[in-house]
C-alpha cells in the first residue's frame, strides 16, 4: 500500500508541529507556505548589523507542548527557563516590586508572601488578593455562561478594584489573552490562571529564547523537516483547496500547479481561511468556517526595540505599572549586540498605538524606560524603531469560544491548524503546537493512516 499524502498549509508552529507528526507516523508530508521562511508569527530581522525579533514570544514551564516541540526541533538548549517564578514589576521613579514563587508552599499559597508585600498596591487591595485567588480556582471554564462574561466584570464582584485590576491581574491578562480583564473572556483568562497560577506551582516559570525567533523557530524547523522527510515548499502560495464531487482526496493548488492528497491541514491565520478553501463541492459544509475571521476578530501586539549605548539595567526582563512599558527584556545577546544594551518593549492589547506614528510611539516608550531605569537618562539611544503585528492574535472576548472551530472540519479530511482553534488555550505558542498535534491525528485518521502520532498525556483530540 502506498503511503499516504498529508499536504500542510502553512508553515508556522501548528504547520510545522502538525508536519513533523504526520512524517513520524510515516505518511508522505507536504509542507507549503506563502512566505520565503518557516516560523509563521515568530520571525526575525537584520537591522544595522543586529538581529530584532517581531515580538517578544515567551512560554511557561506548563507549556508542555511547545517544550516538546523544541525538543524535536533540537533546540530545547537555546531557551532560557527560570528556576522559579520571578517578575520585577517596575513603576515610574524605580520603585520595584517582585512577584516570586516560594520554593516549598504549593499553589496557591506559593504567591502569598509576594502578593503580600506586593507594594504596587495598599495593603487593603494585597489582603482582597487571596480570597478572589482561591474563587478564581473554582472558576468552570467549560461552563458556557462562563465565556459570556468579561474577566474584569468577574474582578470586580470578587472586590478587585480597577487599580488592583491594572496593577496586577493585568500582567498576566494581558500578554496572554491579549486583551486587557476589562474585555478578556472570563473563560480564557481563568483558564491561564488556573494553568498556569493557581493549581501547579512551577508552572508559572517563565521561559524565553536566548536566541533569535527566526534561529529557533524557522530554521531549526526547517532543518528538522528535511530530516523527517517533509517536502518542503517555501515563496510558494496556495491558491485553493478542492475536493473533487463525489471523489475522495483533494486538490491542492500550488503556485499555480496542482497536488494531489488524501488529507489537507489548514494551518493559516484565521483571517486567511476564508479566501483560501473554497471546495465548491463543500460551500455549504464550510459556510460557517467562511466566517471565522469576521467572528473571531483580531487584536494587535506592537513591539519597540531600543538600542543604548551603554547598560542601563541589570534586569534579564521587567513587567511596568503606571507606564507605557508593559513588558521590557533585554536581547543584547540574543541579537548579537556587543556594545551597549538593547531593550524589547512589548505592548499586547496595542490598540491605542495602532493609530500613532512610529516616531510618536518610540518618544513615549523611550521616555517611559527612563522614568523606570534612571541609568537610561544619562544614556542615548544609538538605534529605535518599531514593530506591528497588527493582527497578532483573535480577539478573545466573550463568546469568542463558540467561534473557534475544532480541528476536524464537516469535510472529512479537511483539518485545521492554528492557536485560533478550539484548543482551550489562548493564542500562544503552546496553543499553536497543540493544535498542529490535534490536526495531525485528525488528518492520520481522514486519509486512513493506521499509525497516530506519540502526543503529551496531558493533550486531548478536540473534535
Amino acid at each position: 500500500m502506498s503511503r499516504r499524502r498529508v499536504c500542510v498549509v502553512g508553515g508556522g508552529l501548528a504547520g510545522m508541529a502538525a508536519a513533523l507528526a504526520c512524517a513520524d507516523a510515516g505518511a508522505a508530508v507536504t509542507l507549503v507556505e506563502r512566505r520565503r521562511r518557516l516560523g509563521g508569527a515568530t520571525w526575525s530581522f537584520r537591522h544595522n548589523g543586529l538581529w530584532f525579533d517581531n515580538g517578544q514570544h515567551v512560554f511557561l514551564r506548563c507549556c508542555t507542548a511547545y517544550r516538546a516541540f523544541l525538543e524535536r526541533l533540537g533546540v530545547a538548549d537555546r531557551v532560557r527557563l527560570q528556576s522559579r517564578l520571578d517578575v520585577p514589576v517596575v513603576a515610574p521613579g524605580g520603585r520595584t516590586a517582585r512577584l516570586r514563587r516560594s520554593h516549598l508552599l504549593p499553589a496557591p499559597a506559593h504567591l502569598g508572601r509576594s502578593l503580600l508585600t506586593y507594594r504596587h498596591l495598599r495593603i487593603r487591595d494585597r489582603l482582597r488578593l487571596g480570597p478572589a485567588a482561591f474563587a478564581l480556582r473554582r472558576v468552570d471554564v467549560t461552563a458556557a455562561t462562563t465565556d459570556q462574561r468579561t474577566f474584569g466584570d468577574w474582578l470586580t464582584r470578587h472586590g478587585q478594584s480597577a487599580a488592583a485590576q491594572v496593577a496586577l491581574w493585568d500582567l498576566i491578562c494581558r500578554p496572554t489573552v491579549n486583551l486587557p480583564a476589562t474585555e478578556a473572556s472570563l473563560a480564557l483568562a481563568a483558564m491561564v490562571f488556573q494553568t498556569g497560577l493557581l493549581t501547579d506551582a512551577a508552572a508559572a516559570d517563565i521561559g524565553w529564547a536566548s536566541v533569535p525567533l527566526g534561529e529557533l523557530h524557522g530554521d531549526a524547523g526547517l532543518r528538522a523537516l528535511e530530516r523527517a522527510g517533509v517536502e518542503v515548499l517555501t515563496g510558494a502560495p496556495v491558491t485553493a483547496v478542492d475536493r473533487p464531487p463525489g471523489g475522495a482526496g483533494f486538490t491542492v493548488t500550488v503556485a499555480g500547479a496542482q497536488r494531489a492528497a488524501d488529507a489537507v491541514v489548514v494551518a493559516v491565520p484565521h483571517t486567511a481561511v476564508a479566501g483560501l478553501v473554497t471546495a465548491p463541492a463543500d460551500r455549504a459544509e464550510l459556510a460557517d468556517l467562511a466566517l471565522v475571521g469576521e467572528r473571531l476578530g483580531v487584536s494587535p501586539i506592537v513591539n519597540v526595540h531600543v538600542v543604548y549605548d551603554r547598560p542601563v539595567t541589570d534586569l534579564e526582563f521587567a513587567a511596568g505599572v503606571g507606564t507605557d512599558v508593559q513588558f521590557v527584556f533585554d536581547r543584547t545577546a540574543g541579537a548579537g549586540l556587543e556594545r551597549g544594551q538593547y531593550l524589547a518593549v512589548s505592548l499586547s492589547a496595542a490598540d491605542p498605538y495602532m493609530g500613532r506614528s512610529s516616531d510618536e510611539v518610540k518618544a513615549s516608550v523611550i521616555a517611559s524606560l527612563a522614568d523606570l531605569f534612571p541609568g537610561a537618562r544619562a544614556a542615548r539611544v544609538v538605534d529605535a524603531l518599531v514593530s506591528r503585528e497588527p493582527a497578532a492574535t483573535f480577539r478573545g472576548v466573550p463568546g469568542s469560544r463558540a467561534a473557534r472551530p475544532p480541528s476536524a472540519t464537516a469535510v472529512p479530511g479537511l483539518v485545521l491548524a492554528g492557536a485560533w482553534t478550539a484548543t482551550g488555550w489562548p493564542a500562544t505558542m503552546e496553543g499553536a503546537v497543540r493544535s498542529g498535534n490535534a490536526a495531525a491525528c485528525h488528518a492520520l485518521l481522514a486519509a486512513g493512516h493506521t499509525r497516530q502520532p506519540a502526543r503529551p498525556a496531558d493533550e486531548e483530540v478536540a473534535v
